[in-house]
C-alpha cells in the first residue's frame, strides 16, 4: 500500500519530462533520438549574460538573497514592464522566484483554497491542473479546438464561470500551440473578469519574446485588470537561461506579500548568480533577443511546411512560442502491418500511442495531446536546428506511410 501523501497521489507526473527523460535513455544506448518533446531554447546563453555570472561570483554574490528577489533585479523587471508593457508595477508589486513554473505554483496556492473552480482552456500546459489539483482546487476545463486557433472564446469564458470560479489561467502566446491572443480579444476577456467579483486571471507570458504577430498584449493593460491580474514572466525563453531558474510575477502588492510568505518557508530566494545575470539580461541589449525569435520565426516556417506535406495531418500556422499542435486523429485507428518494422502490428488508438509510435518507429520525441486536454493533436517543439528540424519530418512522414 502506498505511503505517499493524498495530495501527492492526486497528481500526474509530468508527460513532457517524461518523454524527454525516455528519449534520453534511447540516446543513452546509442539510438539516433530527434528530441522535440521538450520546450527547451537550443541557443546558448548569450556571451555577455554570461559574463555578468561570472563577475557576480567574482563579486561574492554568494550568500542567501532576499526572499523576493534583489532589489536591483526588481528594479530592471519593474522597468522593463513599463518599457516593453506600459505597465506600471513598484519593485514591492514583483516577487522573483525559482523559475516561472515557481511562480505560477506560488499564485496558485496563494490564492486558490480547496473547492475553488480554477478556469483552464483547453489546450493547456501539462503542469496548469496539477498545480491546481496541489492546491486542493478543481480545474475546470474549456475546449478551445483547432477549429477556433485553440483560442477561448468570451462566451465560453463566461459560461464556465460559477459562484466557486476563483481564477482563470491564460498562456499567451501558448504552450502548447502557439496561439497568441490579440488585443481586442483580451480586452473582451478582461471585460467578462472585471464582470465578476474577486475573479483572478493568472496570465502566463514566459513567451512574450516569442511573437511572429507584432508587438506582445498583456491582459493586465485595461483600466480596472491591473488589480486583478498576476503577470508571470521570466528570462527562460526569451534570453536561452532555462537552467538559470528565474520567474517572477507582477501583482497587487497583497499578493505578492502572500507569495513571499509562501517561498520563505519552502525555498527562500532564487540563487543569487542568476539573478544578477537576469538583471544583466534585462537592462542591456535586446538584440540577442531579436537575432533569437527571428531564427524562430524561419524554423515555425520551414515545420509548417514541411508538415502540410505530410498527408492526414492538420496544420495551424502558430503565431508565437516555438511548437506546432497538429491535428493527428485521422491516423486513429490504424496499424502497421510492415515486416521489416520494429512496431509491426501496432495499433494507434489516440495520440499518445501516435506519440509513442513516433518514438519508436521514427526516432522522434514528441509529446501526445492527451497530456495537453486536446487528445486529437500532438506536440513538436521547434526549438532545434533547421536541420534537425527536416529530418524529423522526413522521419515521421517515412513512419506515417506505413500505417493502414
Amino acid at each position: 500500500m502506498s505511503q505517499l501523501s493524498l495530495r501527492l497521489q492526486r497528481l500526474a507526473p509530468s508527460a513532457t519530462l517524461a518523454m524527454s527523460q525516455k528519449s534520453s535513455e534511447m540516446k543513452a544506448r546509442g539510438i539516433d533520438v530527434i528530441n522535440m518533446s521538450v520546450g527547451e531554447p537550443d541557443f546558448n546563453t548569450p556571451d555577455h549574460i554570461k559574463e555578468a555570472a561570472k563577475k557576480a561570483v567574482d563579486d561574492n554574490y554568494s550568500r542567501y538573497s532576499p526572499v523576493p528577489g534583489y532589489m536591483d533585479l526588481r528594479q530592471a523587471i519593474s522597468d522593463k514592464l513599463k518599457r516593453e508593457n506600459q505597465l506600471e508595477y513598484s519593485p514591492a508589486e514583483i516577487l522573483v522566484s525559482n523559475g516561472a513554473k515557481q511562480s505560477v505554483c506560488n499564485t496558485i496556492l496563494a490564492l486558490v483554497n480547496p473547492g475553488d473552480e480554477v478556469i483552464i482552456p483547453a489546450p493547456y500546459w501539462v503542469s496548469y491542473p496539477q498545480m491546481v489539483l496541489l492546491a486542493g482546487g478543481n480545474p475546470v476545463f474549456v475546449e478551445a479546438t483547432f477549429e477556433q486557433n485553440f483560442k477561448m472564446t468570451p462566451e465560453q469564458l463566461e459560461k464556465a464561470i460559477t459562484p466557486k470560479t476563483r481564477m482563470l489561467i491564460l498562456c499567451s502566446p501558448s504552450n502548447p500551440t502557439g496561439s497568441v491572443y490579440n488585443k481586442e480579444e483580451l480586452r473582451a476577456l478582461a471585460n467578462i473578469i472585471l464582470s465578476h467579483k474577486d475573479l483572478y486571471v493568472l496570465a502566463d507570458e514566459i513567451y512574450e519574446h516569442i511573437n511572429y504577430v507584432g508587438r506582445h498584449e498583456s491582459i493586465a493593460q485595461f483600466p480596472g485588470m491591473k488589480e486583478r491580474a498576476i503577470v508571470v514572466n521570466g528570462v527562460s525563453k526569451a534570453y536561452a537561461m532555462t537552467g538559470w531558474r528565474i520567474g517572477y510575477i507582477a501583482a497587487p502588492e497583497w499578493i505578492v506579500k502572500g507569495c513571499n510568505k509562501l517561498q520563505g518557508q519552502y525555498t527562500s530566494g532564487p540563487c543569487s548568480v542568476s539573478q544578477k545575470a537576469a538583471e544583466f539580461a534585462y537592462t542591456q541589449s535586446q538584440e540577442c533577443v531579436e537575432e533569437m525569435r527571428k531564427a524562430f520565426e524561419r524554423r515555425r516556417d520551414l515545420i509548417v511546411s514541411l508538415a502540410r506535406e505530410i498527408p492526414g495531418l492538420e496544420v495551424n500556422v502558430p503565431e508565437g512560442a516555438f511548437y506546432l499542435f497538429p491535428k493527428c486523429s485521422s491516423f486513429f485507428g490504424r496499424s502497421v502491418s510492415c515486416a521489416d518494422s520494429a512496431a509491426n502490428g501496432t495499433t494507434i488508438n489516440n495520440s499518445t500511442d501516435f506519440a509513442m509510435y513516433l518514438l519508436e518507429e521514427a526516432h522522434v520525441a514528441t509529446v501526445g495531446g492527451d497530456a495537453f486536454g486536446d487528445p486529437d493533436c500532438f506536440r513538436m517543439s521547434y526549438a532545434t536546428s533547421d536541420d534537425n528540424i527536416r529530418e524529423a519530418m522526413r522521419r515521421i512522414a517515412e513512419a506515417l506511410a506505413k500505417l493502414e
